[in-house]
């Protein structure tokens, strides 16, 4: 079985510098991990690259050859993507070990992960090559200054979830450059009643209902929770990769190996 994180999240996010991050802190406690380019824009890269998606097709040549904008080449290049899953990306998967773990490096443009379905069936197509998958949605933890652009946060993540149906964790990401993380920490657990609150504070009244029905929806169901990472800190990159590793049961099966074998266990000792 195999195992693999799905990078995603709006442009800005720090999504390459978390895989390049992630990278440089595996390699440093011995640990292997693969990186995939997705992105038919990116040029550089601080990170190695195991597979790019630029092998199969590229942004600039889409521009050019087919006359399209950024936007409409990206879409493009991923739908093309998608209609490669059997050939290109299969043929690209047979050059990992079966218990290989690796990192889909993704672009940052909201629709792919939103509601266009290039990514679901990407996913899914990984899924039939027993890969276990975790959507990782990073948001620039700069960007939640109120109330408002936090709700926005959630939805955005929100919609990715329910758009891939993966295990998830939301990362907000750059940390290392908030200036007064008291003002982010209200974030991470937040308060139903503090949040409406606010909301009912910022927004007219005639969205009151939808507030309430907003502040709900994060409560109840607890399904957008954010973990903070700072890439300054050795501790908060092993902390996300844990998380991250919990989500798709990367090493339980070393663990129970390891447990089962150990021959200073007592009840090892008297079978």
């Amino acid at each position: 079985m195999g195992y693999a994180q799905l990078v995603i999240g709006p442009a800005g996010s720090g999504k390459s510098t978390y895989c390049s991050s992630l990278y440089q802190h595996c390699q440093t406690i011995g640990r292997n991990i693969h990186i995939i380019n997705l992105d038919p824009a990116a040029e550089n890269f601080d990170y190695p690259v195991a597979t790019d998606i630029r092998e199969l097709i590229s942004l600039d040549d889409v521009m050019e050859e087919l006359g399209l904008g950024p936007n409409g080449g990206l879409i493009y290049c991923m739908e093309y993507l998608e209609q490669n899953l059997d050939d290109w990306l299969t043929e690209e998967l047979e050059n990992f070990l079966d218990d290989d773990y690796l990192i889909f490096d993704c672009p940052g443009q909201i629709e792919l992960f939103s509601h266009v379905p290039v990514l679901k069936n990407f996913v899914e197509h990984l899924q039939r090559k027993n890969f276990n998958v975790c959507g990782v949605y990073l948001l620039d933890s700069q960007f939640i200054t109120d109330v408002t652009k936090f709700i926005s946060g959630c939805m955005a993540s929100l919609s990715a979830m329910v758009q891939l149906e993966l295990p998830h964790v939301n990362i907000l990401s750059k940390m290392d450059l908030v200036k007064n993380k008291r003002d982010i920490e209200d974030y991470l657990n937040p308060e139903p009643r503090i949040l409406l609150s606010e909301l009912n504070l910022r927004m007219a009244p005639q969205f009151e209902k939808l507030n309430k029905a907003l502040a709900e929806l994060v409560d109840e169901y607890s399904m957008v929770s954010f973990v903070p990472l700072d890439l300054k800190k050795n501790s908060s990159i092993q902390y996300v990769l844990s998380q991250i590793d919990s989500c798709i049961q990367y090493g339980e099966d070393a663990d129970v190996k390891v447990k089962d074998f150990d021959p200073d266990d007592p009840d090892h000792d008297s079978d």
